[in-house]
C-alpha cells in the first residue's frame, strides 16, 4: 500500500497546487484593481467616450464618421495608465496615512510591496507618456501635465497635498480644466488630420461642461478628507475638514453641486444652442434632488456612511459624463 500511495502522490501534487496558482492570480489582479481606485478609472474611462462623444456631435455635418478605434483605444488607454500612476504615487508616499485612514488599498495591507507599487507606478507613467507621444501633441501636453501635476501633489518636498488650496488645485484643475479640454483638443486635431475638417475653437459645451465638472471636482476635492480626518490629523495634513469642521465642509459641498446644477441647466436654455435644454434641466433637477435626499441621510459621526456619500457623489459625477453628450446629441 505504501509503494501505490507513494507512486500516486507526484501525480497529486500538480493537481493541487493548480488551485493556489489562480487564487494567487485573482487575488494579485484584485490588488491592482483596488490599487488603481476603482473610482477614477471609471471616471477616466468615461470622460475619454465623453469629450469623443461631444467632438463627434461638434462635428456632424461635415460628412466625417469617426477616426479608428486604435486611435481612441490609444487614447484611453494613455489616460488609464496615467491615472494609475497618479493614484499609485500617492498611495505610496501615504502608506502610513492609508494604514489609518484606508487599510484595505494593497500597500497598506501588504498585498503588494513597496518595490512592487513602485514598478507598476513606473512602468503606467512611462507608457502614458509614449502612448501619448506616438498619438498626437494635445494628448501629450494633456498627460504630461496630469502627471506633473500629480507628482507635485503626492511627492516630497513638494507634496502640495499638505495644503488644503494646493492640494485642491491640482484634483479639480486635472479633472476639471486639463482633462476636458485636453482630450477635446486631441480629438479635434485627430479629425483634423484624418479630414481636414475641425470646429475652428473651443465650442461652448465644452466650456460649460469644462466649467460643471471644475466646480463638481472642488466639491469632490474638500469632501475627500472628511472620512480621512484622524490618520490626517496624526500624520500633520492640514485640509479643509480639519480648519473647519466636518459639517461645515459637508454643507460646502452640498451647496457646491447645487450652483453646478442650476448654472448648467440655466446655461442650457441661455447659452447652449448645441444642447437639448429640455432634457439637461429634467435630467440635473432629478440629480440635484438625489444628492439632496441622500445627503439627508448621512450620519456625519459615521465614517462609513461618510465614504458611502463620498461614493455617490462620484456616481453622479460618472453620471455627467452620461447625461451632457446625450444632451448634446439630441440637439
Amino acid at each position: 500500500m505504501s509503494q501505490i500511495s507513494s507512486q500516486k502522490s507526484p501525480t497529486s501534487q500538480p493537481e493541487s497546487s493548480k488551485p493556489g496558482f489562480l487564487q494567487q492570480s485573482v487575488s494579485s489582479l484584485y490588488a491592482f484593481w483596488k490599487f488603481s481606485r476603482p473610482h477614477t478609472i471609471v471616471g477616466t474611462s468615461l470622460s475619454v467616450l465623453a469629450l469623443y462623444s461631444i467632438t463627434y456631435a461638434e462635428n456632424t455635418g461635415t460628412g466625417f464618421t469617426g477616426i479608428p478605434w486604435v486611435q481612441l483605444f490609444g487614447t484611453w488607454i494613455a489616460c488609464l495608465c496615467g491615472n494609475v500612476y497618479i493614484v499609485g504615487l500617492n498611495q505610496l508616499e501615504d502608506v502610513e496615512i492609508d494604514k489609518i485612514n484606508k487599510p484595505h488599498l494593497p500597500i497598506a495591507a501588504g498585498e503588494f510591496s513597496r518595490r512592487q507599487a513602485q514598478l507598476i507606478v513606473a512602468i503606467t507613467g512611462i507608457l502614458a507618456l509614449l502612448l501619448a507621444l506616438l498619438l498626437g501633441p494635445w494628448l501629450l501636453g494633456m498627460v504630461s501635465i496630469s502627471l506633473a501635476l500629480g507628482t507635485a501633489y503626492s511627492l516630497p518636498p513638494v507634496r502640495l497635498k499638505r495644503f488644503p488650496f494646493w492640494a485642491s488645485f491640482c484634483i479639480f484643475t486635472v479633472r476639471g480644466v486639463v482633462v476636458n479640454l485636453g482630450l477635446f483638443l486631441h480629438f479635434n486635431w485627430v479629425f483634423l488630420q484624418l479630414e481636414k475638417l475641425s470646429v475652428p475653437s473651443i465650442p461652448p459645451t465644452i466650456w460649460a461642461l469644462t466649467l460643471f465638472i471644475l466646480v463638481f471636482t472642488f466639491a469632490i476635492a474638500i469632501f475627500k478628507d472628511i472620512p480621512d480626518m484622524e490618520g490626517d490629523r496624526q500624520y500633520n495634513i492640514t485640509t479643509f475638514t480639519l480648519q473647519m469642521g466636518a459639517p461645515a465642509v459637508f454643507n460646502l459641498a452640498r451647496w457646491v453641486l447645487t450652483v453646478c446644477y442650476l448654472s448648467l441647466t440655466l446655461a442650457g436654455w441661455l447659452w447652449l444652442p448645441s444642447v437639448n435644454p429640455l432634457f439637461l434641466t429634467i435630467t440635473h433637477l432629478i440629480a440635484l434632488s438625489l444628492m439632496w435626499w441622500r445627503s439627508k441621510q448621512v450620519d456625519l459621526r459615521d465614517k462609513a456612511e461618510i465614504a458611502q456619500f463620498y461614493q455617490f457623489i462620484w456616481k453622479l459625477f460618472f453620471l455627467e459624463y452620461l447625461i451632457f453628450p446625450s444632451a448634446c446629441f439630441l440637439a
